[in-house]
């Protein structure tokens, strides 16, 4: 079992890695301790502080990460220059249709509403919006459209994709459905393998809401 200078270290070295924040990781600092991973810090745009708190969730042994890193543009824009840049970068993105979702910026905080079909949509449209500049923070408000759902057919869809991930054990999830909402429970190795869990669970059309228990427990796969 890592301790928590191991898991401190480890995270440190995915952040210096990872190509985003190879130029500002000495501007982050790493805390950690019983699997909890504390960031500070200030970089400029909201994306390299959500790659941060992304790389973290990566390492094997941690269960929680506390995004503490402030952002600070080097760049300051307008709210009606972010509001402009985030509806070409929603107009550009092939994955969205942005005729779904309304904007609003205050202070550089992006708020995104409207619904989509699904939730990949949902996630893409965040997605395109964190690097812009002058972008201080990002709420996802949109929702997913809801549709009708067999549950039998979504318990076993579900399975059958957690088959099919190299990173997902499935023996060890158990996936539970009523109406519109999947709630998952069991033990992974690491968050990456939690969130990966998740993500599949999303990826079935007409889910609404993903209640994840699933717990992290490097021990029981030791």
């Amino acid at each position: 079992m890592k301790t928590n200078e191991d898991l401190r270290n480890d995270v440190m070295e995915e952040i210096k890695w990872d190509p985003q924040l190879r130029e500002v990781y000495s501007q982050i600092q790493v805390s950690a301790k019983d699997g909890i991973i504390t960031l500070t810090g200030l970089v400029e745009n909201y994306g390299k502080k959500m790659a941060a708190e992304r790389a973290a969730q990566r390492i094997q042994g941690v269960k929680i990460v506390a995004c503490d890193i402030e952002v600070d543009p080097d760049r300051k824009k307008t709210d009606a220059e972010i509001a402009e840049a985030v509806e070409n970068a929603l107009h550009w993105n092939s994955a969205v249709n942005k005729d779904q979702i309304k904007i609003i910026v205050d202070d550089g905080w992006i708020f995104l509403d409207g619904t989509v079909d699904w939730e990949y949509e949902r996630l893409f449209a965040q997605r395109s919006v964190e690097n812009l500049v002058g972008v201080k923070g990002v709420t996802n408000n949109i929702s997913i459209k809801p549709k009708p759902i067999d549950a039998k057919e979504l318990r076993s869809k579900i399975s059958d994709a957690f088959h099919r991930s190299a990173t997902i054990d499935s023996s060890s999830i158990k996936i539970e459905s009523d109406g519109h909402k999947v709630t998952l429970r069991g033990k992974v190795r690491s968050w990456a393998e939690k969130k990966e869990a998740e993500q599949v669970a999303w990826s079935y059309p007409g889910v609404m809401a993903v209640d994840n228990q699933i717990e992290i427990d490097v021990k029981v796969f030791a």
